[in-house]
């Protein structure tokens, strides 16, 4: 099968390579000229506009998106529509919200287009390990799509599935990211834990490794945590600042919505954004409430 990458950062130039590697011709397109370069110097073709990549493709077309959600998506999707023929499919691999996802599909489907959202998971280790992918969409075009899944899945049935139609890939792979937010705050505050029981003098790697394997808490997360750990025990000029990406935020969002209680997911959230206020307002605040009610210190900066 031969198909168009869109987007050639690291998962989607790894993507592309995995693909090639397992017999399917792959071409791509990067607006970064050095993306471009990169993936042809590892034998993937390259065009150097949307229209070229579209041309190079034979009908019907299929087109994977692998670019950042939102605004880049949307640009995406609505510079795609008028370049393409019915029949032809776009596949989204990115991390799009579902709603985003939805509103695409139905506007793609209104011209004879398939839409297919692939909630994708597997980083920088995907090229060697395979992908998770949970797949929304028609089953029809899900199936005609079924070997470029089977090649970039860790095993042909193993790893991706069809979960159901359009809009619940994206949905998946949101409560997935959501789950993971929780359990890297627990390994998180675990480890910080061990770490502040001085008299010990525990090696966290060390504990790490045991935990790898037969305990009740052993992942893949755990594995990269631990080796994370092995090459910087002391988390050297790492700043204490923990980003997201949005899929953390739009897992509550549903939760609220469907009021199911999260609150692991939710407190995992309100964390990482904790992080990030390096001079925090309500902290502040309450160390002059204790010291207005109870005539506490207060400990100056």
């Amino acid at each position: 099968m031969k198909l168009g990458m869109i987007g050639l950062g690291k998962m989607g130039a790894n993507m592309a390579q995995r693909l090639q590697q397992g017999g399917h011709q792959v071409s791509g397109f990067d607006p970064n000229a050095d993306a471009r370069k990169a993936v042809q110097a590892k034998g993937v073709d390259a065009a150097d506009s949307l229209s070229a990549l579209v041309k190079a493709l034979p009908a019907p077309r299929v087109l994977w998106m692998m670019v950042p959600s939102g605004k880049i998506t949307d640009a995406t999707v609505d510079a795609l529509l008028p370049l393409l023929e019915k029949g032809d499919t776009v596949v989204d691999g990115g991390n799009s919200n579902y709603k985003d996802t939805l509103r695409h599909a139905e506007k793609y489907a209104g011209n004879g287009l398939n839409y297919v959202d692939c909630g994708t998971s597997g980083g920088v280790w995907g090229l060697k390990e395979g992908y998770s992918m949970m797949v929304g969409g028609e089953a029809k075009v899900v199936d005609a799509l079924k070997p470029l899944f089977e090649t970039l899945a860790p095993g042909k049935d193993k790893g991706w599935g069809r979960v159901g139609p359009v809009g619940s890939g994206h949905f998946t792979k949101m409560v997935h990211n959501g789950i993971e937010y929780g359990l890297m705050q627990a390994y998180a505050e675990g480890f910080s834990i061990l770490r502040h029981k001085q008299e010990f003098d525990l090696d966290l790697q060390q504990v790490g490794e045991i935990w790898r394997y037969g305990s009740v808490v052993r992942s893949w997360l755990l594995e990269l945590t631990t080796d994370a750990l092995g090459k910087n025990p002391d988390l050297d000029g790492i700043a204490p600042y923990v980003p997201d990406s949005g899929e953390g935020r739009w897992t509550v969002d549903a939760a609220i919505e469907l009021s199911v209680p999260a609150p692991v997911i939710t407190l995992a959230l309100m964390e990482r954004f904790r992080s990030r206020d390096a001079d925090s307002f309500s902290d502040k605040l309450l160390s002059a409430m204790r010291n207005e009610f109870g005539g506490h210190a207060i400990k100056s900066e």
